[in-house]
């Protein structure tokens, strides 16, 4: 069902199988668009130590998105040493650890120096937006299409290494020399636990990725399982750049010694959304959740067979060798309410926004398009802005944080309409339950309104840290830790389900209102 996994030998070599300690505590290093964050997975699988810290982007000019990859690595490798000291403090040593990471961020660093050569271009970037309309004039989406299940979008790495390329002074030399590499953030850390982070270690360094992020750089042809000539032609990327590919559970590298108060087994390397899917249980065919972070991304496991999608979705790698997915992405989830608190200041902290959005019994009419950096999916619109609408001299602060909250949920269930689309037209059975994690999933009006706009249960789990999970049981799988998914199935449990509440028609009319909104935010 899931394909093979990495072998657990090297692994099985890790000091913390000497001490006597559970076998089944693993380390998982998140790294997000707006947190960096570490967690120790115990024996049953709560957490037992999380360290966090907060990372800052940056906006040199509207619609760019920046991070600086050098702090990327010193707080993640901060909240890794935190969370290490959090586990031994209850007697635990993890075996292995695995990293999730915030997908088509793009790191450009010099081999030699261990330096980023330019900040990061993060996913929600769109700079490289004029790109992608002339490669779309020149005839190039279809083949692209056809070879990645991509669209042609500022989204994905290859325009933004190709911009790094032209803009750096002399990049585009070096990297045909040899002396540049490329990687999407899991890249980087990988490279820098494995020995990138010190001279004198430099040389054991490993360049990899693994197949879910190298599906998202539009240079990985997904038939073939392997980096595409002719992509790597129209894009003018030179091959030498690239990392190795290899499956998510994999034994990758041990950490180089002095990182971490003892080497460990780096066992999985996945893109957040494919390590959510994974830790949410979703193995099968049929299955689908949504993760409700700074973005909202839902995923569906299609099997083993890549379905072309219709309907604006991207085909995509899932985690397990040989696995599938249909995929759609809301750029401006969460970070909606972080515009509340940041921008308007409308609250001091996120964890206001319900009981704000609750103090209304509904959002009066208003609708709030929050396309900051254009339009995802179903729509792929970068020259889409944001936009409020339906506002009256009634309208107040918390009608605002109700349409933001909406906002979320009206643009997932666009997307799980385009899904059920795609799905019947392949012959498939439509959605019948959504499973859901991330931040923003634990705000109850949140989830019933989705339940009540899609007609269909929503599924919490128990374990909301689904992103890290899927990263710490690949790495355990890799590992030896855990002898197939048999032994984890059961820790999926769900805390709550949010049953439909509201008619459909009136759904359908909620909806339709939306559009109305979203084509008053595409016609601006």
């Amino acid at each position: 069902m899931l394909g093979a996994f990495g072998t657990g030998e090297a692994c099985m070599m890790s000091s913390a199988l000497s001490s006597g300690l559970s076998r089944d505590c693993l380390l998982a290093l998140d790294q997000g668009t707006s947190s960096s964050r570490a967690l120790v997975f115990g024996p049953g699988g709560d957490v037992a130590a999380l360290a966090q810290r907060e990372l800052r982007q940056h906006y040199p000019q509207p619609g760019w998105v920046e991070h600086d990859p050098a702090v990327i690595w010193r707080d993640q490798l901060a909240c890794a040493r935190d969370a290490l000291r959090g586990a031994a403090a209850r007697g635990l040593r993890p075996q292995a650890l695995g990293i999730s990471n915030q997908r088509e961020t793009t790191v450009l660093w010099d081999r030699a120096s261990g330096e980023p050569v330019h900040p990061a271009i993060v996913w929600q970037d769109r700079r490289t937006a004029a790109l992608c309309a002339q490669l779309r004039a020149a005839g190039a989406e279809t083949e692209v299409r056809a070879r990645t299940g991509l669209v042609l979008d500022p989204y994905f790495a290859a325009t933004k290494l190709k911009w790094l390329l032209d803009t750096v002074p002399g990049a585009r030399a070096r990297a045909a020399r040899g002396e540049l590499a490329f990687g999407t953030v899991d890249s980087w850390l990988l490279w820098m636990l494995s020995g990138g982070a010190d001279a004198a270690t430099r040389a054991r360094a490993v360049h990899a990725t693994d197949v879910s992020n190298a599906g998202r750089t539009l240079l990985w042809n997904i038939h073939r399982g392997e980096w595409d000539d002719e992509l790597l032609r129209l894009f003018d990327v030179p091959r030498a750049l690239l990392p190795d590919v290899r499956p998510s559970s994999h034994h990758y590298a041990m950490s180089a010694p002095g990182l971490l108060p003892d080497p460990l087994p780096i066992g999985a390397l996945v893109g957040d959304q494919q390590a959510a899917l994974f830790g949410q249980g979703c193995v099968r065919a049929g299955q689908a959740k949504n993760t409700y972070g700074t973005g909202c991304f839902l995923l569906l496991n299609t099997g083993d067979q890549p379905l072309t999608s219709r309907n604006g979705l991207l085909t995509t790698p899932a985690a397990g060798s040989g696995q599938f997915a249909l995929e759609g992405s809301v750029f401006v989830g969460g970070a909606v309410v972080q515009w509340l608190r940041d921008g308007l200041h409308a609250i001091g902290g996120s964890a206001e926004v319900e009981a704000l959005a609750r103090s209304v019994p509904d959002s009066g009419g208003v609708f709030f398009v929050p396309a900051f950096t254009g339009l995802g999916a179903p729509y792929w619109r970068a020259d889409a802005r944001g936009l409020i609408c339906g506002i009256s001299r009634g309208t107040t602060v918390a009608h605002l944080a109700r349409a933001a909250l909406e906002s979320i949920a009206f643009q997932s269930a666009a997307l799980v309409a385009a899904m059920d689309a795609d799905a019947r037209a392949a012959g498939a059975l439509a959605l019948r339950e959504l499973r859901v994690d991330g931040g923003a999933s634990a705000n109850d009006l949140l989830m019933q309104f989705q339940s009540d706009l899609l007609g269909i249960d929503v599924l919490r789990p128990a374990q909301l840290e689904t992103t890290a999970r899927g990263a710490a049981w690949l790495a355990g799988l890799s590992c030896g830790v855990y002898a197939g998914w048999h032994e984890l199935e059961p820790r999926c449990v769900v805390q709550r389900r949010f049953v439909p509440e509201l008619a459909r028609d009136a759904a359908r009319a909620r909806m339709q209102e939306w559009e109305h909104a979203v084509r008053r935010a595409l016609a601006e």
